[in-house]
């Protein structure tokens, strides 16, 4: 039986937004709060990337220890009008307070204030949705490629002596990213020249992260030449595949032979994918076992453990240069086939894995004189 995720407590939720604010990575919250990247983005996302505003009560409503004094009141039986007395309040906000939760007889101060505060929900009514004329406006000027900011100058240079036409451009990026205002189309994001599907932080940025840095790497400018010229089989090429809901695929390529292996995966993070990808590569021959180049993703980052369990040298490719992977990236691309993008890789077990393997290498290659990548490597190992 598959256990239920627990999902932000407030303190996390509360600690989230506190990191997001002063421009923390995804990569560095999902640490802090030892929560998966995509659900901490998943969180982010249906929010805009937008804090929600932070709900307080009302200095005149009841608090929690104002109705802890009506239960012990009640309790003692002292009369209504005592303990208003007691409390400052008018007798009849005591009276009211205590018929609307069940009477002198089943008064209960934490579940009459958990449902006071729930039911003190009052929604604010956007400025777009109050206002038609300027929800069109908007529209128009995002569509002619206008920013909020240009479009929220321009409102109030236009409209100086009518509140109601005048805008914040953080009120149209809410509108924005904040889709279930329903008030401007998601569409019009596209239009926006930073193209992000939420609100960002001014602070934020990559400097001082860890990201691609990986402790020991070797560089593939290092690589030797056989691995370079294909003539001796053994050199891999390596690389994940990403699907729906964060699932994903090892993928590796031969570089000799464009055989192809493909590891599943639990998870991205670097121990579950070494530990995957040792395993399945200890199942070759030694005579195919030399070499492994990868990109600068920290999926490999405990690449000598790796070397060590394998006695495979791993290389590392260039920051942003997929096409130093050629073989690899080629391969992925004709997978995609078989696992189109926004498939659920998790899905899939290892055999089912081993089978659309098998069926790309039985494939004849143009590049290999349509000979199959199964083949090729079987008349190397003769």
């Amino acid at each position: 039986m598959a256990v239920a995720r627990r999902g932000l407590t407030a303190s996390e939720r509360a600690e989230l937004w506190q990191r997001w604010r002063i421009g923390q990575s995804l990569s560095d919250i999902s640490r802090a709060l030892g929560k998966a990247p995509g659900s901490v983005f998943g969180y982010l996302r249906s929010n805009g990337g937008i804090p929600p505003v932070v709900r307080v009560r009302s200095s005149r409503a009841l608090t929690l220890v104002d109705r802890e004094e009506i239960s012990r009141g009640l309790s003692s039986g002292t009369s209504l009008r005592c303990i208003a007395a007691r409390l400052g309040r008018p007798p009849s906000t005591v009276s009211r307070e205590v018929t609307r939760n069940g009477g002198c007889g089943r008064y209960r101060a934490a579940v009459a204030d958990m449902r006071a505060w729930d039911q003190a929900r009052r929604p604010k009514v956007c400025k777009l949705a109050e206002y038609p004329r300027l929800q069109r406006i908007v529209a128009r000027k995002l569509y002619a490629d206008w920013s909020p900011e240009q479009i929220a100058g321009w409102l109030k240079q236009e409209f100086m002596d009518d509140e109601r036409m005048n805008i914040s451009h953080e009120t149209i990026y809410r509108s924005l990213f904040i889709q279930t205002r329903g008030v401007l189309k998601k569409e019009l994001q596209a239009h926006l020249r930073c193209r992000r599907r939420m609100r960002r932080s001014k602070n934020a940025t990559t400097a001082g992260q860890q990201r691609g840095q990986i402790v020991g790497a070797v560089s593939i400018r290092e690589r030797p030449a056989e691995i370079e010229d294909r003539a001796i089989p053994g050199h891999w090429e390596g690389d994940l595949i990403t699907g729906a809901r964060n699932s994903h695929i090892a993928t590796l390529v031969e570089r000799h032979s464009r055989f192809t292996m493909l590891v599943k995966v639990k998870r991205k993070d670097t121990a579950t994918v070494v530990s995957a990808v040792i395993k399945q590569v200890k199942r070759l021959p030694v005579a195919l076992r030399r070499s492994l180049t990868w990109d600068r993703g920290t999926e490999m980052a405990q690449h000598k453990a790796f070397s060590v369990a394998t006695d495979v040298k791993v290389y590392f490719c260039d920051p942003h240069s997929p096409w130093q992977r050629g073989t690899n990236e080629n391969t992925n691309g004709l997978l995609r086939q078989y696992f189109p993008k926004g498939t659920e890789l998790s899905q899939y077990s290892q055999t089912a894995l081993n089978q659309v393997a098998r069926l790309l290498n039985e494939r004849p290659r143009k590049t290999l004189a349509f000979r199959t990548p199964a083949d090729t490597l079987q008349r190397v190992l003769r």
